[in-house]
Parts: C-alpha cells; structure tokens; sequence
C-alpha cells in the first residue's frame, strides 16, 4: 500500500499516519517530492488489508499496489531517483560510465586501464577482485589484493570504484575497498546477500540475472530496498535465449521498461549483453537512445592476452572512439 499526503498536510498528520501503521506492526518508507510525501506501508498482507487510513487529516488517498514490489516501484516514488555515490551522480539526466577490466590481474594492467577510462571519460573504475566462473579451473581473482589495486588505481585517477560481491561474509572487507558493490547476474536472486547488502547501505549495482523477468529483478532490488538501503541501479546485461552469434541477448526494450515500473536509475552492460567487442560500440549508442543512466563497459590495455572476457573487452583506442559516439547521442537525447 501507498498513502498519499495532501500537499497541505502538516508534520503531525505525518505522524499520525505513521503512529497507525507501526501500530499493526507494519513499517513506514517516506518518498518527500516537491508537492507530496507517499509513505509506503510493508509488512504482513493481512495487517496491510485491515489498515484505515483515509480518515485521517492531511491524507488524499492510499492506493493498493498490486505487484509485489513496493518501494523501488514508480506508484511508491513518482520521481526519477538519483543514487549519489560520494558526489557521483546515475540518473534523472545524468549520463554515467563504469569501465575497466573484467578482473584484476596486476597493477601494470589496472593502472594501465585506469587511465584509459578516465581520459575518455567514464567516472567509475570496474574490475573483479572476486570472480565467480563457471568452471572452477578458470581464473578466480586476486581477494584483497585485487581490492587494494583498484582502491589505488582509482584514487590515483580520481575513480569511483565498483566491483562485485559474490559472499556476504566479504561485505565488510569490499566495503573498505569499493564505493559501490556488483551483485552480479548470477547472485541476483541470493536473497540472503541482498538482504546483508540493503543493511549496508553502500550502493548497489544489481545486475539483472541470466533467465530473469523484469518482475523477478525488481523483486530482487526490493529485498535490498526493504532493508533500508535504496541507493540501488539496475544493469542490463542481456539474458539467456536460443540465440547463439552473441553471448546473451541485449534487450534494450528493459530500459523503457524500467523507466515505466520504477524510479530507480538503469544502466547498460554492452560488453556482456553482446559477448562481441565489435558490438560494444553500436549497442552503447542504442542503450543511451533508449535512455539509459549509464553504461559499463569492459576495458583491457590488452584484451588478447586478459585471463577473463579479452573477446568482449575494448582497447582503450576503442573505448575511446565508442565514447565519441557516445556524446554524439548524448547530445542529440540532451543529455549531460
């Protein structure tokens, strides 16, 4: 459920309606627009059906919300939502780039990668300290020495760094590190990591899983909202079909979707979503003309020799180049 204050209602009706639902033993989520305060009402179906709340001064309405997603839907927050991670800011207009290797493999590499991304533009420095393969044989990481080369790479470049958590006992440990935490395609439904990451509060990019419904994502980024924590971007990074030429199949079609159902900021994953390095380009410039928040794009000094993604992964002349044509379609969407 939703409650709608009237524009006219005073701080104690606010309190008032908030006395009434903690009184059922359900929680309260303020969204503060311009006009109108929304509280989102969670907890016990039962409880939720039995709550009266239109009497109450300073209320214009509640509204029954009928997906099972409350807060990171758009009824909840009717705004676009900004997530800033320490002055960074992913959406509402602002055009955000992540870029970096899939993995950490030394300093040279990431020091090497680091500077590529930041000269052409892009604001996060990606790369996995942690990598979960799906043969066990592949190349796992470097752990924390992984984490200290990207915390050293990016303060040297003037990075936000991102990188992915893939066990919850390592939140504390990625926290010293990263400013921002991956929850990659394949834990986007370990309920019990974004649970631990919602307490955390750290932003969260979450990626969208190999099979998964766009319902089933947002149900994964509201186990991490209704623990409090609702600094959280969505990432497309394309799903699993019959298609064999690309990795995964980018869709696109996501993003318009997202914008309709939530308020949260959605980036795109071209360098996954195809598999193809000669895709990357063409399929940034789509995701920003159907109005993404963002990109992250894999970047390797020199892919042909990475131990993770090298196919898939850009040079830095051709980070570059996809980046001038990225500008060119920001420009044209207006877009900063």
């Amino acid at each position: 459920m939703i409650i709608v204050m009237s524009p006219s209602s005073t701080d104690e009706d606010l309190k008032r309606v908030e006395n009434a639902v903690e009184s059922r033993g359900l929680r309260c989520h303020l969204s503060k627009g311009e006009e109108r305060t929304i509280v989102g009402v969670i907890g016990d179906k039962k409880q939720i059906s039995q709550l009266e709340v239109n009497m109450l001064p300073g209320v214009e309405k509640s509204v029954r919300i009928t997906e099972k997603y409350k807060l990171v839907s758009r009824e909840f927050h009717p705004q676009d939502s900004v997530v800033d991670v320490d002055g960074v800011k992913i959406g509402a207009g602002h055009l955000t780039v992540m870029a970096g290797p899939c993995a950490v493999e030394s300093e040279e590499q990431l020091m090497e990668a680091a500077k590529c991304v930041k000269d052409g533009g892009a604001q996060f420095l990606r790369g996995g300290a942690f990598k979960p393969r799906t043969s066990p044989y592949d190349f796992q990481g470097l752990a924390e020495e992984g984490l200290k080369l990207l915390r050293k790479a990016g303060d040297a470049y003037g990075l936000k760094v991102v990188t992915e958590i893939v066990n919850q006992n390592d939140i504390d440990l990625i926290a010293k590190y990263a400013d921002m935490f991956q929850i990659g395609a394949r834990n986007m439904q370990n309920f019990q990591l974004l649970k631990e990451v919602g307490r955390s509060k750290k932003p969260v990019l979450l990626k969208r899983g190999l099979c998964a419904t766009i319902s089933e994502w947002l149900n994964a980024a509201e186990y991490i909202a209704s623990e409090g924590n609702m600094n959280i971007v969505l990432c497309e990074r394309g799903i699993r079909t019959y298609e064999t030429f690309t990795r995964n199949t980018l869709d696109l079609s996501a993003v318009a979707a997202v914008k309709e159902l939530s308020h949260l900021p959605i980036v795109v994953d071209p360098s996954h979503g195809t598999g193809r390095w000669q895709m990357v380009q063409p399929m940034s410039c789509a995701a920003i003309a159907a109005g993404a928040d963002g990109l992250i794009i894999e970047v390797h000094p020199h892919p042909e020799v990475a131990l993770s993604d090298g196919s898939q992964s850009l040079t830095p002349k051709n980070f570059n180049a996809t980046m001038d044509k990225v500008r060119q379609i920001a420009n044209l969407m207006g877009r900063e």
